[in-house]
């Protein structure tokens, strides 16, 4: 009795499947299929972007800190997607972060889509147009506290600025 109970324990164990060792990939939403509104073949984006808008919306590049021209614009107006020309972000959310980068404290809704970005090691939301896919930037929690308390962190090549008309 004791060695069948034996071997129908050790029989039990080794049908069992642990998964404590299996690697866990987490998924982005880049890496499922999404159909945007407006979809490019990677050659199409080329001729149509500079190397690098290319760069920073396609690839998901990081500009140099206050290299953009947009950095210290405070005229009135929109922020679209370079890309596409989708409205992102208003001037009046815009904010002097210090970081070197275009800050928002708010999107313009719908507009920008998140998804989680792993490529320095640690989990950031990263923010891409919500109508081409392009890469943005990334979305931090250390905005002004009066507001949403968010810091909207954008790559300004991925900007164009469009003034309001007076």
């Amino acid at each position: 009795m004791g060695k069948k109970l034996l071997l129908l324990v050790l029989i039990s164990i080794a049908g069992c499947k642990g998964i404590s060792q299996e690697e866990k990939k987490e998924t982005t939403t880049k890496e499922k299929e999404i159909a945007y509104a407006v979809t490019k073949t990677d050659a199409e984006w080329k001729a149509e972007l500079t190397d690098m808008e290319y760069y920073v919306l396609r690839k998901a590049a990081t500009e140099n800190a206050f290299s953009s021209d947009l950095l210290e614009n405070k005229e009135k107006g929109t922020y679209v997607c370079a890309a596409c020309q989708t409205p992102l972000f208003r001037s009046e959310n815009k904010f002097k972060s210090g970081t070197g980068w275009p800050s928002f404290d708010q999107e313009i809704e719908g507009n920008v889509a998140y998804d989680v970005d792993y490529k320095i090691g640690y989990a950031r939301t990263e923010e891409h147009c919500a109508t081409c896919g392009g890469h943005l930037g990334h979305v931090f929690n250390d905005g002004p506290s009066d507001t949403t308390g968010k810091r909207h962190c954008i790559n300004g090549v991925a900007l164009d600025f469009i003034p309001d008309v007076k």
